[in-house]
């Protein structure tokens, strides 16, 4: 299975004035849910999933959206009555993110599951402090950062950023055309805007609310963050 990249916001604290963080979680996710970069054919939050106590407890309410998506304040009224400290919020959108196709090669832009989780404080047994007061699954790693490390830097362009032998025949014709220098010019272009794209998303999220930090992590790579900037750096 593919491996998955995640991107996670923590709020400041509450002031001693009350001047929020903790004050109203609704009204941040709120603004949250205004940045969402929306597919240009997917307009909208498609569910909404309210789970309390934990991840693995059966949801509170779904609601299925398809037929009429939610903006981020239908959204809001939709969870508002279910506000509580051991509360989670599953909302799910499509933003549109460069894919090449196996086969053919080609780049297209296709919308991308975007899922987005306000955790309540006492939600997972207080996971937000660990995890974020709101994730994002952002869709496939690879995505982000390209296949076989040919991104990673400049003295990996080509086959030989890869190394030993394929182990697969897909792996084996996707380094072959990865040897053309076109080829790799496009793969790292059509990257580089997934990943300007996953950046300006974090930072209007950060400029919205009141965010004390962010985070961007992925199952396969241990310095995901770090990757996407020198993959970005070298384009």
């Amino acid at each position: 299975m593919a491996n998955r990249a995640y991107a996670a916001l923590w709020l400041c604290a509450r002031t001693d004035g009350g001047e929020a963080g903790e004050s109203d979680p609704l009204a941040h996710f709120e603004r949250l849910l205004r940045t969402v970069p929306f597919s240009r054919t997917r307009q909208g939050f498609f569910s909404l999933a309210i789970r309390a106590v934990g991840p693995s407890e059966t949801p509170v309410i779904e609601h299925d959206l398809r037929a009429i998506p939610a903006t981020s304040l239908e959204v809001m009224e939709l969870a508002r009555e279910h506000t509580h400290p051991d509360t989670a919020f599953e909302v799910e959108a499509y933003w549109d993110l460069w894919v090449r196709d196996a086969e053919s090669g080609i780049w297209s832009e296709q919308p991308q599951r975007l899922e987005i989780i306000a955790q309540g404080p006492d939600y997972d047994e207080g996971a937000a402090a660990e995890s974020g007061d709101f994730v994002a699954d952002l869709g496939f790693e690879h995505l982000f950062t390209g296949h076989a490390h040919l991104l990673a830097a400049p003295a990996m362009a080509g086959a030989g950023g890869a190394s030993g032998r394929p182990e697969h025949p897909e792996e084996a014709k996707f380094l072959a055309a990865m040897a053309q220098p076109e080829n790799l010019r496009e793969y790292r272009e059509k990257t580089c805007e997934n990943i300007r794209l996953l950046m300006n998303w974090v930072r209007a999220a950060e400029a919205t609310t009141p965010a004390e930090r962010s985070r961007l992590w992925s199952e396969g790579e241990e310095n995901f963050e770090a990757l996407l900037d020198e993959i970005f750096a070298a384009r």
